[in-house]
């Protein structure tokens, strides 16, 4: 992306948030990076940058986090990469079902036998541009 999403005023009013107010339901930004898999934070590693508290599974993730939040921030502030490309809208994601590409994290609806990322698999480029676009009208 050509923005800094997270630098955005109105990043954290429109990030994906469970009921206590973290982000990718709890899960550490900085292992879909480090491990390549999702891994579960613990409430007392925590950070809140611009708005948003994320959990991490160790110290050193979370200061790596503090150190570059947009590097390891999911994009489209957590929401469905497929549904902000296909329709521009909000839909929540199973933080299991990711995606690394060209070094951002994306996340996914992965639920009732409809993993959307096997749908944007198939045309990743345009969905990409569509959802870049349609993420930066939201939070601008």
């Amino acid at each position: 992306m050509a923005f800094s999403q997270i630098g955005s005023a109105n990043y954290a009013k429109n990030a994906n948030l469970n009921k206590s107010g973290v982000a990718i339901e709890g899960y550490d930004p900085v292992a879909y990076f480090t491990e390549q898999k999702a891994v579960e934070g613990k409430k007392d590693i925590s950070i809140t940058v611009s708005g948003v508290k994320y959990y991490f599974s160790s110290t050193e993730h979370r200061d790596l986090f503090k150190s570059n939040p947009d590097k390891y921030s999911p994009q489209y502030g957590g929401w469905c990469a497929y549904a902000m490309g296909d329709s521009g809208e909000k839909v929540d994601i199973d933080p299991k079902t990711f995606k690394l590409t060209n070094g951002k994290l994306y996340l996914f609806y992965n639920k009732f036998f409809n993993n959307t990322r096997t749908t944007w698999n198939k045309n990743e480029t345009a969905l990409r541009t569509k959802a870049d676009a349609n993420w930066e009208k939201i939070i601008k």
